[in-house]
Parts: C-alpha cells; structure tokens; sequence
C-alpha cells in the first residue's frame, strides 16, 4: 500500500492568526484521534502570513470512506464549528472544497 500525501491551502483571517495558532497549540485529543483512525498522520499546519498550508499522509485503503468518517464525526464537526469562521477560502477551489488541495509535482523518500 502507497502512502497518499496531500497538501491543501486556506486562508487565515488575519484579526484570527493569534486565536488559531493558539487553539492548534492544544488540538481537542478526540479530534486527534479521529484523524488516527481515518488513517491520517505526518499532519502539519503551517504559516505564511494570512496563508495556512496543511500537509498530511493517508495511510489508509479507502480515501475516501476515512475522510467521509472524518466529517461524520460529532467532535470533529464541533472543532470545525470553532476554525471555520477563522478561515478563508482560496479563490479558486474546487465545488466542495474548503481547503484547496494543491497537486505535488515532486518527492524524494
């Protein structure tokens, strides 16, 4: 099984940088692991002035299905309740993406 690495950008409202990076010091343990069994790890937010880029890698067999049990899960549509209104759209994302996944044109192991 091949590791599927996913990168995705958002944009941070700037008046929320301080109250995201503080709530992402301390992510809720039940969001943590929701993410473990959707076959989630090596996942990392980072900031570029009002830009976040989120880096993970799915371990999993059915992509689609864990991510599905993902957006299901009460807790983790509780943590979204709170980052949500933080957040900004990338102008060009796809119909139902909220953070715009970016394609990878290269890596080295």
């Amino acid at each position: 099984m091949s590791v599927k690495r996913i990168c995705s950008l958002i944009n941070v409202k700037p008046d929320q940088i301080a109250e995201y990076e503080r709530i992402h010091a301390d992510v809720w343990p039940d969001v943590l692991a929701c993410l473990k069994r959707a076959h989630v790890s090596n996942y990392s937010i980072y900031r570029y002035g009002d830009l976040l880029v989120s880096y993970m890698e799915y371990n999993g067999s059915d992509y689609e299905a864990d991510m599905a049990s993902i957006a299901a899960d009460p807790r983790t549509q509780e943590w979204w309740e709170v980052t949500a209104p933080m957040q900004s759209p990338m102008p060009d994302k796809l119909e139902g993406e909220w953070w715009h996944t970016i394609p990878e044109v290269f890596h080295l192991d």
